[in-house]
C-alpha cells in the first residue's frame, strides 16, 4: 500500500489520515458540498469532491468513491465507521477494482454484519444468546406475533445496522406498528437497507464489548473490553475501558465467546463483539461490528495498541504484531461531543461552531473533526469530536476528566459538554457504577436546562468564510474574512446558516424545535390532540424525533407536509385551541 483513500468524513477521517502519516502512507479524502470546508478535508494529502449534499449522493455512492480512487491513484480504501464500512458489496467492489480493502472479507461482513446470520454463527460458536426471530420479519404483524409469543419488551433491530440507528424498543403491543415503521425508515436512511429482525429485550442491562484483532493466519487476539452502557436512544455517549465490575468468570466468558465467534466466521481484521450483561450477571451476545468502532481510542490508550496500524498490517497480509491478549494498563474514558441540546431532550442541533477551546494536560487526547467556523450539517451524524481521558486507575481518570471538561468549551451551538460534566458528578457513575443502558432516561437527574443565551433559530455566522474552488473536481480552499468576502457579491457566498426569523407568539402555532426533514404526521388535520401527545416525526442527523403537541386542541392544518425540509423555529402546523 502506498496511498489510501479514506471513504469517510469528520473525526474518523482525520484519525485515519494521522495513521497514514505515521505509517508513511499518502492519504486521499473525499467531501460533500457541505463538507468542503471541513477539517478532514485539510487533514489529508489530497481531497476530491463527491458533488452532492446528502449521504446518498456522496459518501454512500460507490461509483463516485471508486472513481476518485482511480483518479487519485489510490491503491487501498479505508472505510472508517458508518456509511459503507459494513457494506459487503462495497468491499467486493473495491477488491474487484484491484484495490486493497482495509477491513474484513466481504463474506465475513455479510455473515456477521447481518444480525440474523450473526446469531446463527454465535449459536455454532456456543455463545450465550437471548430469544430472537429466525430471520428478518416481513412486517409489523410478524413483529407483534413474536412479542405475543416471547413477551414484552422486545427490540426491533435493523439487520444491517449499528450505532443505535434502526433500533426500537417496544413495551406495549399497540406500539409495535409505529416502532417497526420507524426502525425501517431509520435503517434505510442510515444504511440503505430496511430489513429488521426482532429479539427479546433485556431491561436494565450493561453493554459490554470486546475489541478483537484477527489476521489471515487464524490468530484472534482480544485487545480488551469496554463498557458502553451510558446511552440515550440506544446510542452511546460515554464509554470506558476496561469494563469495570466484571468478575473474572464474566471476563473469560466474553473473551472466549468473542474469539470463538470470530474463528467460526473466519474473520480477519479489526472488529467488536458486543454483549449485554443482565442485572443477574448473565451474558447475552448482541452483535458484531465488522469495522473500527467510534470508541476504539480508549482501547488504544489502555492497551498500547494502535488499532488502525494493525488494520494496515492485516490488509497487507502481515501477521498481527501482538503475540497474545494484552493486559490492560490504567483506565480510559471517551466522551462523545455531539451537537445536541440536552435541555431539549437531546435534540440534534445543526449550526456553526463559532469558537472552540480544547483542554490539555496529562492523559488528554482529542479526536476532532471540527474547528472554529465548522458547519455542522443536519445531513450527517451529530458527532463532532471525542474527548479521551486516561489515568492510572478509574478514579484518577475521573478527576482528570472533570478538569478536562471544565476547560473544554464550544460556542455557537449546543453540545453535550454540560451533560458530561453532570455525569461526572453522579455517584451512580463515579462511585457505585450502578449504570445500565436506560439509566439516562430513568434515573439520571441531571437538572440541565437549555442555555438561555442560545436560540437555535438565531445561530450566529462564522467569523470567516472559506470558499471551495474545484479545479476539475479537485478541491482547493481559499479563506476570506466575512466582511471582505461580502465585497465580492455573489462570487463568494457564505455557507447556509441556521438563521430564521422568529415566528409570532400565536399560541396556536406549532414551531419546529429543530432543523431537519418532516418524516410523517401521526395525526390528520381535524383530529383532536392532547398536550404532550405524539404529533409529527422529524429526522435530522440520521435520527428520528417525535414532536409532541404543545397544547390541547384540534389540528387545523399541517403547514409542513411530509418530505419537506424545515428549520428550527419555522411553522410545522397550527392548532385550534380548546
Amino acid at each position: 500500500m502506498r496511498k489510501i483513500l479514506i471513504a469517510n468524513r469528520g473525526e474518523i477521517a482525520v484519525r485515519i489520515a494521522s495513521a497514514c502519516t505515521d505509517a508513511g502512507l499518502a492519504s486521499v479524502g473525499v467531501y460533500s458540498d457541505n463538507d468542503s470546508g471541513s477539517v478532514h478535508v485539510s487533514a489529508v494529502d489530497e481531497a476530491y469532491s463527491l458533488a452532492g449534499r446528502t449521504p446518498g449522493e456522496t459518501y454512500l455512492d460507490v461509483d463516485k468513491i471508486l472513481h476518485v480512487a482511480k483518479r487519485s491513484g489510490a491503491d487501498a480504501v479505508h472505510p472508517g465507521y458508518g456509511f459503507l464500512s459494513e457494506n459487503a458489496d462495497f468491499a467486493q467492489s473495491v477488491m474487484d477494482a484491484g484495490l486493497t480493502w482495509i477491513g474484513p472479507s466481504p463474506d465475513a461482513i455479510r455473515s456477521l454484519g447481518n444480525k440474523v446470520t450473526a446469531r446463527e454463527i454465535a449459536v455454532r460458536a456456543g455463545a450465550p444468546l437471548v430469544a430472537g426471530s429466525k430471520g428478518p420479519v416481513a412486517n409489523a404483524a410478524e413483529a407483534r406475533a413474536f412479542a405475543e409469543e416471547v413477551g414484552l419488551p422486545i427490540a426491533i433491530k435493523a439487520a444491517f445496522g449499528g450505532g443505535g440507528r434502526g433500533l426500537k424498543v417496544v413495551r406495549d403491543l399497540d406500539g409495535v406498528e409505529e416502532a417497526f415503521d420507524s426502525a425501517v425508515r431509520e435503517a434505510v436512511t442510515a444504511f440503505g437497507r430496511g430489513e429488521c429482525f426482532v429479539e427479546q429485550y433485556l431491561d436494565r442491562p450493561r453493554h459490554v464489548e470486546a475489541q478483537i484483532l484477527a489476521d489471515n493466519y487464524g490468530k484472534v487476539v482480544v485487545v480488551g473490553t469496554r463498557d458502553c452502557s451510558l446511552q440515550r436512544r440506544h446510542q452511546k455517549l460515554v464509554e470506558e475501558a476496561p469494563a469495570p465490575l466484571l468478575s473474572e468468570q464474566q471476563r473469560l466468558t466474553i473473551y472466549e465467546a468473542a474469539r470463538a465467534i470470530c474463528s467460526e466466521a473466519a474473520y480477519a481484521g479489526a472488529g467488536t463483539v458486543e454483549f449485554l450483561v443482565s442485572e443477574s450477571g448473565a451474558i447475552a451476545f448482541l452483535e458484531v461490528n465488522t469495522r473500527l468502532q467510534v470508541e476504539h481510542p480508549i482501547t488504544e490508550e489502555t492497551s498500547g495498541v494502535d488499532l488502525v496500524q494493525e488494520q494496515f498490517r492485516i490488509a497487507q497480509g502481515l501477521p498481527l504484531s501482538l503475540a497474545e491478549d494484552p493486559e490492560p494498563r490504567g483506565h480510559s474514558f471517551e466522551f462523545r461531543i455531539n451537537a445536541e441540546d440536552v435541555g431539549r431532550g437531546y435534540l440534534p442541533t445543526p449550526g456553526t461552531v463559532e469558537s472552540i477551546t480544547v483542554p490539555t494536560g496529562p492523559g488528554i487526547r482529542l479526536d476532532s473533526g471540527i474547528g472554529a467556523g465548522s458547519e455542522i450539517s443536519g445531513d450527517f451524524d451529530s458527532l463532532m469530536a471525542k474527548l479521551i481521558v486516561t489515568g492510572s486507575d478509574r478514579q484518577q481518570a475521573i478527576r482528570r476528566a472533570r478538569r478536562a471538561l471544565k476547560d473544554f468549551s464550544i460556542s455557537g451551538l449546543p453540545t453535550l459538554l454540560p451533560f458530561h460534566r453532570a455525569v461526572l458528578e453522579s455517584p451512580d457513575f463515579t462511585d457505585s457504577f450502578s449504570i445500565h443502558t436506560r439509566w439516562i432516561e430513568t434515573e439520571f437527574e441531571h437538572g440541565i436546562t437549555s442555555d438561555p443565551s442560545f436560540d437555535p433559530r438565531q445561530a450566529g455566522p462564522a467569523g470567516t468564510v472559506t470558499v471551495p474552488l474545484d479545479i476539475d473536481g479537485k478541491r482547493v480552499m481559499v479563506g476570506f474574512p466575512g466582511n471582505l468576502a461580502r465585497l465580492f457579491g455573489t462570487a463568494v457566498t457564505e455557507a447556509p446558516q441556521e438563521n430564521v426569523t422568529a415566528v409570532t407568539s400565536d399560541p396556536g402555532l406549532i414551531e419546529s424545535p429543530m432543523s431537519g426533514k418532516v418524516v410523517k404526521w401521526l395525526v390528520n388535520a381535524g383530529a383532536t390532540v392532547q398536550a404532550g401527545s405524539p404529533l409529527v416525526v422529524l429526522e435530522a442527523m440520521k435520527m428520528e424525533s417525535v414532536v409532541p403537541a404543545p397544547r390541547s386542541g384540534v389540528l387545523a392544518e399541517a403547514l409542513a407536509p411530509a418530505g419537506s425540509s424545515i428549520k428550527a423555529g419555522e411553522k410545522l402546523g397550527r392548532l385550534t385551541l380548546d
